[in-house]
């Protein structure tokens, strides 16, 4: 109880170091897999409603399967540059909130993923009308030069990630604790 009450007013304080490992628990190579399995997994369940739904023509395979992930994982648009000695990387997740997104910084790579759900709810006199909503992102970059990640800074302001990674010597591969607005 008591890490979890550390993990929420660390991500509520915005003048709160970026980087914090320890705050969040890093994931295994066996659960990052496992995270990957499930998502290629509804992938392909909704690529082969797509594929039921319209006839069952054979030729659309691939097309299907690009409908099918842009219905379930949303792109994530990003502006990348290398200045100053740093690298900067601007992100849009509109609709993604700071305990919605975790972003996982290496030397040479940065690994955004997110995942949030929504649920809307109308009544008109008898008729109650129900939508479920399961957003997720997941983009990973190559960065151009190599970066000190212990050193790295993100905020979420308006649907827009921003992160200032200074270049430098490599550190371990870490978690990057993100400030909101």
């Amino acid at each position: 109880m008591l890490k979890e009450e550390k993990k929420m007013s660390a991500r509520s304080a915005a003048t709160q170091s970026a980087v914090e490992p320890a705050a969040k628990k890093i994931e295994t190579e066996e659960e990052v897999f496992e995270r990957l399995d499930r998502i290629y997994d509804q992938l392909a369940r909704r690529a082969f409603e797509i594929f039921s739904t319209s006839g069952k023509g054979f030729g659309y395979d691939l097309e299907n399967w690009f409908q099918a992930e842009s219905e379930l994982l949303h792109p994530v648009h990003l502006t990348l540059t290398d200045h100053n000695g740093a690298v900067n990387l601007s992100a849009e997740v509109p609709g993604f909130e700071v305990k919605d997104l975790e972003i996982k910084l290496e030397p040479h790579r940065v690994t955004i993923s997110g995942s949030r759900e929504s649920r809307e709810q109308e009544k008109k006199g008898e008729t109650v009308y129900h939508e479920h909503c399961a957003n997720q992102i997941l983009r990973v970059v190559d960065l151009p030069a190599e970066v000190d990640a212990s050193k790295a800074e993100a905020k979420l302001k308006n649907g827009v990630l921003e992160m200032h990674i200074p270049k430098g010597k490599p550190s371990k591969t870490t978690h990057v604790q993100i400030k909101g607005s």
